[in-house]
């Protein structure tokens, strides 16, 4: 005797209202906000017309993320509520797609723990409650991958094939590496056998499918990431010549593939476990799904980082809805063994076990939790700030990538003057703003008797990379003096006096 199975209704419902609940967990962080996070925050809070400009000269790759956060903004105000709860409804959104296709393909069981693990990942937790839009395009690609395997299954119509080329192309205008996601599905159309030809496509009896080349629904899938292609392709181009932006990025190495190694495992397992469950007739299983959707993305950034370093975790957080599915898949046949011996034990099974995760994962959850998850913390340096000006000081940053504080908190900066500035980030089309030259700003530093220095804490800040940036350094050091100096989570603010 097994478990009466869950309802499709619970199955869908219940990971997606577990992932909300974990996403407005500690949502402030303690009322903090990170550079990451800041950069949407100001952007966000720019007219339209000003966030075209700067699209012209930066951060073009999030163009409609920011234009989503204005809109929100505008509505409801700036706040870590407003910035993050994005984050939260489209993990949401995935958590509900992952139990979909648990339920579809390996059985309600394998529906509801694959949901219900995507929340308990790390990974997700983490970007589960950040202000960018790496939680959206992972919402994105399980609404695509939930319409390919209805139209693998033969009960889509053309809106659907409108539909999946849609979300994949909404993905991929929000982050375009998300378009990594296209050869996963082709891998599953093809492992599916429904995107070869069919017997009468190829004159006679057989299995459908096959290296005879593509069918029906292989063209037709084509056609629809094609269209999804063309659209995102523009913005690729485009995108090409900020390519300074990420030149941070660290050339790829081993050591960086030994985390995806490890999820490839964990997810191996799951294939190895699925391939218990009930063979369905049409070549759908959760491993012909879960494993591309893990695996290719991974090899495809990978691959992509040879040419430009690009090997970020969270440019393809979306894969991890692949090993969801997987981890699902591998609970479905837990609930079935355990059934077949003891009956009334299934229903309990899925409970202890998310129960052992939760417990064993909880330290994880409340690290990605703390402000100290995050590089640094700039409503804090802000609170500082606040508290140490007085009437006539003056401010500077170093580097100018720390005046993303004043942007996020433009009011614990009433009253000081930014001496180093020459044009402010909404007029010119950037992120920071345009400083003055160095001479300018070195006689403006010292017509001043006080100077509050916001800069980042020892433990993460950079020796100086600009002229400009050297010559506040030793402006500082030869002819002022330190009166106070702070450090939290991250940043760093000095007041200085004049030497007499």
């Amino acid at each position: 005797m097994r478990p009466s199975s869950p309802r499709p209704l619970l199955v869908r419902s219940i990971p997606a209202l577990w992932t909300l609940a974990l996403g407005l967990w500690g949502l402030s962080r303690q009322n903090s906000v990170w550079r990451d996070e800041a950069a949407t925050w100001q952007v966000a809070r720019r007219s339209t017309a000003e966030i075209t400009q700067m699209l012209g000269n930066v951060d073009v790759v999030h163009g409609l993320y920011y234009l989503l956060m204005h809109g929100l903004f505008d509505l409801f105000g700036p706040g870590t509520a407003v910035l993050r709860l994005p984050s939260v409804v489209a993990m949401a959104v995935a958590a509900a797609c992952v139990a979909a296709l648990g339920h579809r393909l390996a059985g309600p069981w394998a529906g509801l723990g694959g949901g219900v693990a995507l929340g308990l990942l790390p990974a997700v937790q983490f970007y589960l409650q950040e202000g960018r839009p790496y939680a959206l395009v992972a919402a994105g690609a399980g609404v695509s991958t939930l319409l390919l395997v209805t139209l693998l299954e033969g009960r889509g119509r053309a809106v659907h094939w409108v539909a999946y080329g849609g979300a994949v192309a909404v993905s991929g205008l929000l982050n375009w590496l998300s378009l990594l996601i296209l050869p996963a599905h082709l891998l599953t159309l093809l492992l599916s056998g429904r995107g070869g030809r069919r017997r009468h496509d190829l004159g006679g009896p057989g299995k459908p499918g096959g290296p005879a080349g593509l069918g029906g629904l292989g063209k037709r899938w084509a056609v629809a990431a094609g269209a999804a292609v063309v659209c995102v392709l523009p913005l690729v181009l485009f995108s090409r010549s900020q390519s300074a932006q990420v030149s941070w990025i660290p050339p790829l190495t081993w050591h960086m593939l030994i985390g995806p190694a490890v999820l490839l495992a964990v997810g191996g397992a799951g294939a190895l476990l699925d391939r218990r469950s009930p063979h369905r007739p049409d070549g759908l299983s959760a491993a012909a799904v879960g494993l591309p959707l893990l695996v290719v993305p991974h090899l495809g950034l990978a691959g992509l980082s040879l040419i430009q370093p690009l090997f970020l975790d969270r440019y393809v957080l979306f894969s991890l809805l692949g090993l969801a599915l997987l981890i699902g898949a591998a609970i479905g046949v837990a609930v079935r063994t355990v059934s077949r011996r003891l009956p009334r034990a299934g229903w309990w099974l899925l409970p202890a076990i998310v129960a052992v995760a939760a417990v064993a994962l909880l330290p994880q959850a409340l690290a990605k939790r703390s402000p100290a998850s995050r590089v640094d913390d700039v409503l804090a340096a802000a609170d500082d700030v606040r508290r140490l000006k007085r009437p006539g000081d003056a401010v500077l940053f170093f580097p100018s990538a720390r005046r993303d504080t004043r942007l996020v908190s433009p009011d614990a900066f009433s009253g000081l003057e930014d001496i180093a500035l020459a044009r402010t980030p909404e007029r010119s089309g950037t992120l920071k703003g345009v400083e003055a030259e160095p001479a300018r700003i070195r006689a403006a530093m010292l017509t001043h008797r006080r100077i509050l220095l916001v800069t980042d804490a020892p433990a993460v800040s950079r020796p100086p990379a600009t002229e400009r940036d050297r010559m506040k350094r030793s402006v500082l050091r030869n002819h002022f003096r330190i009166v106070t100096d702070g450090q939290t989570r991250g940043r760093r603010v000095t007041l200085y006096e004049r030497r007499v």
